[in-house]
């Protein structure tokens, strides 16, 4: 049982960290929207970006996509399913940094 609170909470952490990632990224999108040019540098750093806040935003895309009836069932939980796997690796990197703090 306590692997399975471990395993569950590791998913949340992880989520978590990606839902504020994510919000923090379209508040900058958002005020970077004017510039119309994208540097090397600017790609780089929203790749990165996106790596952490991925699971937010592909959720987010899957909810919306199965609420208008644009995706299949079969996508929406495939996406689902990838969404916790990676959420999982990213709360394990989390919780790993969190103990070394």
């Amino acid at each position: 049982m306590h692997s399975l609170w471990l395993l569950s909470f590791s998913i949340a952490s992880g989520f978590t960290g990606s839902a504020i990632v994510a919000n923090i990224y379209r508040i900058v999108q958002a005020a970077q929207a004017r510039a119309s040019t994208e540097s090397f540098r600017e790609r780089t750093i929203r790749s990165v970006v996106l790596v952490f806040a991925g699971p937010s935003l592909l959720f987010d895309n899957a909810m919306r996509g199965f609420r208008a009836k644009t995706w299949h069932p079969v996508t929406f939980w495939l996406a689902t399913a990838a969404v916790l796997y990676w959420s999982l690796a990213l709360g394990l990197l989390v919780l790993q940094v969190a103990v070394h703090l």
